[in-house]
């Protein structure tokens, strides 16, 4: 009966720890992706950090008395519980309180890892008198390996877009400190000061479960620290953080900690990025949105009667759905997504336009976010404007969002060589924005036009279809040490995230 309680109970303990030690080092990956940017850095910082600190915990574990090992391992899931637990709501409240954030998030994750790595040697002490080796050893792995693969699909797919950050954190946190309670009761026999561990352990836990209370406050209290305004909705969607505030009349739209638009200004973003392309198409039946899932770019297309079809593809359906049935956002668009004429396909661009070339589109408006990580930057690369070619139509005209000359010249000017290399004709333009900045876009086309202005609007805000006069760029918006951006280098990401992060 011993040997089937261990056998049982261990086995689960394994599967159970593999799969919170895994989240864990998701948590604090997808976090410092959100508040720091560069997912590819963050995430291979903070993977090799975790797997050496487990190495540290692996090798510290031949040093354990034992003679007690049972209760050391108990301990050890109360600590990385509430460690782990409260892990992302720490972050997140000194994310902006602290200098060198990168030491404490990086710091934890080592104490983390270091926690981690004891457990699986210390089981394999405690049951190595129960099982034969090879037994123990393939069945330890097997389990261990279970849980992983578990935690890496049901984290993105369920636990960020229903659970969240914080709450996840907590409740794996949970999680472990219940598992050693559950060892408590099981073995108490086994184990000395067993009421001490079990005072712990039910001390632990309640602060977890307090903090998972409270953690849609303390969510807001740190997202209104970090923006400082007023946050009027938030959500988390499998893609991505949205964050919309209110300050004085204007509100302010964020994904991931970006600022993507305010309301005080957009119109000027979205004018010069929509109507100088319809303006100097020869026709614009079928016009085609590629990102813009907030419905402000297909909202300026729509002042256009004579076109006929926009599709709009966008990754993230949620953020989509929001712009076309919440109050707060269809106000935004003039309800632009519920549009007849607009039908929005929600998959990733990339992969879109290679399975549908059937169709032939006279306009082309291409808002992706910034090439601030790698799957962005793809949409920014040879093979992605190579892709697009095949659903032009002959003169069609394409318009690419193309971030700041003047904060990142070299960023700027990698998308507009990137493009030359694919395309006839690519011209350059710039706005002044009071929310960013000056801004950029490249107009491309495949054939010589004269820049003659086939159609027009007369009750625009800001552009006066004066093309030419956008066209000029100062020295220090200026640089030619670029080189062209593709699928196989992603040299944009490496100069987008060596600029920006300098702000």
């Amino acid at each position: 009966m011993v040997k089937i309680k261990y056998e049982y109970l261990f086995l689960v303990t394994i599967f159970i720890i593999s799969t919170c030690g895994l989240i864990y080092e998701l948590v604090a990956g997808t976090l410092a992706s959100y508040l720091l940017g560069d997912s590819v850095t963050q995430f291979s910082l903070i993977i090799g950090i975790y797997l050496f600190s487990m190495g540290i915990g692996s090798y510290v574990s031949k040093f354990f008395n034992s003679n007690n090992l049972i209760s050391r391992f108990v301990e050890i899931e109360i600590l990385i519980g509430l460690v782990g637990g409260l892990s992302a709501p720490l972050l997140f409240l000194i994310f902006n309180k602290v200098d060198f954030f990168e030491f404490y998030l990086y710091f934890i994750v080592f104490i983390i890892g270091c926690l981690v790595g004891l457990e699986i040697p210390i089981l394999m002490i405690i049951l190595k008198d129960k099982f034969k080796f090879n037994t123990l050893v393939s069945n330890v792995f097997t389990f261990d390996y279970i849980g992983a693969l578990l935690a890496s699909i049901l984290f993105p797919v369920f636990f960020i877009p229903y659970l969240g950050l914080i709450e996840t954190s907590i409740v794996f946190g949970i999680v472990n400190i219940g598992t050693g309670l559950l060892m408590c009761y099981i073995l108490q026999k086994e184990i000395k000061n067993v009421r001490f561990l079990k005072v712990k352990g039910f001390f632990s836990l309640s602060i977890l479960v307090i903090a998972f209370i409270f953690s849609s406050k303390i969510l807001s209290f740190s997202e209104k620290n970090l923006y400082g305004e007023n946050i009027v909705f938030s959500t988390t969607t499998k893609h991505q953080r949205i964050v919309l505030t209110h300050e004085r009349k204007n509100f302010n739209l964020y994904l991931n900690n970006n600022l993507q638009f305010s309301t005080f200004d957009e119109y000027r973003y979205h004018e010069m990025l929509v109507h100088p392309a319809m303006s100097f198409a020869d026709k614009v039946d079928n016009v085609l949105i590629l990102g813009g899932g907030d419905g402000l770019a297909a909202r300026e297309i729509l002042k256009y009667k004579e076109v006929k079809t926009i599709t709009l593809v966008d990754l993230d359906a949620e953020m989509t759905n929001l712009f076309k049935e919440n109050n707060l956002f269809t106000k935004m668009n003039s309800f632009s997504m519920q549009n007849k004429k607009v039908e929005i396909i929600n998959q990733d661009a990339f992969v879109w336009i290679n399975k549908n070339a059937n169709k032939k589109y006279d306009v082309v408006i291409v808002d992706f976010p910034d090439p601030s990580n790698f799957s962005l930057g793809k949409l920014y690369t040879t093979s992605f404007y190579n892709s697009l070619q095949q659903i032009l139509s002959e003169k069609a005209v394409i318009v690419v969002q193309s971030t700041s000359p003047f904060f990142a010249p070299k960023s700027f000017w990698c998308v507009n060589k990137t493009i030359q290399s694919e395309f006839k004709n690519v011209y350059p333009y710039h706005v002044y924005l009071p929310s960013f900045g000056e801004w950029g876009f490249c107009l491309t086309t495949n054939f010589n036009f004269d820049k003659k202005v086939h159609r027009r609007i007369e009750d625009l805000k800001f552009y006066d279809y004066s093309f030419e006069k956008y066209t000029q760029f100062s020295k220090d918006m200026i640089t030619t040490d670029v080189e062209v951006n593709k699928l196989n280098n992603q040299k944009l990401v490496a100069y987008f995230n060596k600029e920006w992060g300098s702000y």
